[in-house]
C-alpha cells in the first residue's frame, strides 16, 4: 500500500475548512490524466456544459500523472485546476484530485471520453437524493460495439464482479464502473488507497464496509478516442483487482471455511484416535487420520489468518467496527493464545515422547498406537500455530489501538 500522505502536490483536508468555504463549488469533476491531450478538452467541456445548463457552480480537477504532451495546457487553458501527483497510479491520481477538490458532490470518470460526461447530472440527482456513493451501470446502460474488449465485456468484468458480490455481499452490478459520484464525506470513509487500477474495487468494498447509502445509474460506454491503447492491462490489472477482492474478505475467505474445516477435523481425530473404525459397512482407518489431522490444521491457521486479516484492514480503515476486532481489542488474545496453545502443544509434545518411549522400552507394533500419533503431532502443531500467532495479533493491535477509539 501506498502512503496516501504522498499522494497530492498540495493535499487538501476532507474534514478541514475547504468544505465549508463561503462559495465552494457544489460539484466537482474528477478526471485522471496521463497523456490525454486528444480527448481531455472533450471531457472537461461537457462537464463545464452540464454545470452552465442545470445553473450550478462546478469545478473540474485533474489528476495529472506525469503527462509529457499537452494535457496540462489543455486543462489549465479551459479553467481547471490541475493536481500534479507524483506517485504513478490510476488510483493515486484519483485520490490527489479528489483530496484537492472542493465540491459537496464529486464525480469521477476517465479522460477518454469513453465515459460521457454529459450525463453528470444523473449522478447529481442520485447524490442530491441521499445517495452517498452513485455507481454508474455499463451493461444496464448499454455497451457501443468496440467499447469494451470481448474478454473484459464477456469474462473478466462479469466473473471479478459476481466473486466481488458473492464474497462482499454486494448487489452492485457493473463493480469496476469507472464512472462514479460520491459524497466529500463518503469519500472520506471509504479511505481507499490501493495506488493502482485496484482502487475502483477498493472504493466499493469499503463503502459496504461503512455502510454507505450505494445507488447505480445506467450508463453508456463508448468507445475511447485517444487513437492508442490504454493503460489498463488486463491480466495485470485483473490479477490486482482479484488479490484485493480475496483479500478484503476474511470471514467468506478465512473465517467461515476455517470453523468448518477446524469443526470437523477435531470430530475425526477424536473418533478415529483410538483406532480403525467401521461405521454403516464403511471402513475408516489411517488415511481418514491424516484427512481429518490437515483438515484441522488447515482450518486453524484460517481462523487466525482471518483474526490477523481483520485488524489489519481495521488499523487502515478505522471507520469500520466489527464484533471480533472490537472483542480482540477489549480482551487479552495474546495471553489467551499463548496460554491455551501452550497447553495444546505441551500436551502433545509429552503424549509424543510417552509414546516413543513406550516404543523404544516396551515394544510391540507400533501400528497400533499411530492414530495417536497422528492426534498428539496435530495438536503440537496448532499450539505451537496459536502462540506464534498471537505475537503477531498482538503487534497489530498496538499498531490498531494508537489509531481507533472504541
Amino acid at each position: 500500500m501506498v502512503d496516501k500522505s504522498n499522494f497530492a502536490t498540495v493535499r487538501t483536508d476532507l474534514e478541514g475548512q475547504r468544505a465549508d468555504d463561503v462559495g465552494a463549488p457544489l460539484v466537482s469533476a474528477i478526471i485522471p490524466c496521463l497523456n490525454e491531450e486528444r480527448t481531455l478538452g472533450i471531457c472537461i467541456r461537457k462537464a463545464l456544459d452540464v454545470f452552465a445548463k442545470r445553473d450550478i457552480k462546478g469545478e473540474v480537477v485533474v489528476g495529472d500523472n506525469g503527462s509529457t504532451d499537452r494535457s496540462v495546457e489543455i486543462a489549465e487553458s479551459l479553467g481547471a485546476r490541475v493536481v500534479h501527483q507524483r506517485v504513478k497510479g490510476y488510483g493515486a491520481a484519483i485520490s490527489a484530485a479528489a483530496e484537492a477538490a472542493r465540491g459537496k458532490y464529486l464525480i469521477m470518470a476517465d479522460a477518454d471520453d469513453s465515459y460521457d460526461w454529459s450525463s453528470l447530472g444523473d449522478f447529481i440527482d442520485a447524490l442530491e437524493g441521499g445517495a452517498e456513493l452513485v455507481m454508474g451501470d455499463r451493461f444496464a446502460g448499454g455497451i457501443e460495439p468496440g467499447a469494451m474488449p470481448a474478454l473484459h465485456r464477456y469474462l473478466g468484468n462479469p466473473v471479478l464482479s459476481t466473486i466481488a458480490r458473492w464474497l462482499h455481499h454486494s448487489p452492485i452490478h457493473d463493480f469496476h464502473c469507472g464512472m462514479r459520484g460520491f459524497t466529500r464525506d463518503a469519500f472520506r470513509r471509504m479511505g481507499a488507497r490501493s495506488p493502482g487500477m485496484e482502487f475502483a474495487s477498493e472504493m466499493v468494498i469499503n463503502a459496504h464496509r461503512a455502510g454507505l447509502v450505494i445507488r447505480e445509474v445506467p450508463i453508456k460506454l463508448y468507445p475511447d478516442k485517444r487513437g492508442r491503447p490504454p493503460h489498463l492491462r488486463s491480466f495485470r490489472d485483473g490479477w490486482r483487482h482479484l488479490r484485493l477482492i480475496v483479500a478484503h474478505a476474511p470471514n467468506t475467505m478465512y473465517l467461515i471455511p476455517g470453523a468448518t474445516l477446524l469443526v470437523a477435523g477435531v470430530a475425526g481425530l477424536a473418533i478415529l484416535a483410538a483406532g480403525p473404525i467401521r461405521i454403516g459397512g464403511w471402513y475408516f482407518g489411517i488415511h481418514f487420520v491424516a484427512l481429518s489431522a490437515m483438515a484441522t490444521l488447515i482450518g486453524l491457521s484460517a481462523i487466525l489468518f482471518g483474526m490477523l486479516a481483520k485488524v489489519a484492514i481495521a488499523i487502515y480503515h478505522p471507520v469500520h467496527g466489527g464484533r471480533m476486532v472490537r472483542w480482540l481489542m477489549r480482551g487479552r488474545p495474546l495471553e489467551w493464545l499463548v496460554f491455551s496453545g501452550g497447553m495444546l502443544a505441551a500436551s502433545g509434545f509429552v503424549a509424543d515422547v510417552l509414546l516413543a518411549l513406550h516404543w523404544i522400552f516396551v515394544g510391540g507394533p507400533m501400528e497400533q498406537s499411530v492414530h495417536l500419533t497422528f492426534v498428539t503431532t496435530t495438536a503440537c502443531v496448532a499450539g505451537m500455530s496459536m502462540v506464534l500467532s498471537g505475537f503477531v495479533l498482538k503487534l497489530l493491535l498496538d499498531n490498531l489501538d494508537d489509531r481507533r477509539v472504541f
